[in-house]
């Protein structure tokens, strides 16, 4: 079976939070809404992300941290982006 559960595009790897396009949407998540190692990881840590060929979810290599998407959805507000395309 290939189902693509999301299309998720990496905006950026914020401070405080991670912006994400996901389904056409760009998101905002906290970090503190996305687990206890990525609160404390660093910026470079937190840059290296790799999105599941699925679209299932998200894995931070140098952390060796992976997070189901579906979840962090519950978490994420929408945001308006200027200077991307939508």
């Amino acid at each position: 079976m290939d189902r693509k559960f999301h299309e998720i595009e990496v905006i950026q790897t914020a401070q405080e939070a991670l912006y994400l396009r996901v389904d056409g949407k760009a998101l905002r998540i906290a970090w503190a809404n996305c687990s206890h190692q990525l609160v404390k990881a660093s910026a470079i840590e937190r840059e290296i992300v790799e999105i599941a060929p699925s679209g299932y979810g998200l894995h931070w290599p140098l952390l060796d941290e992976d997070l189901a998407l579906e979840p962090l959805l519950a978490h994420a507000r929408n945001v308006e982006i200027s200077g991307l395309p939508a």
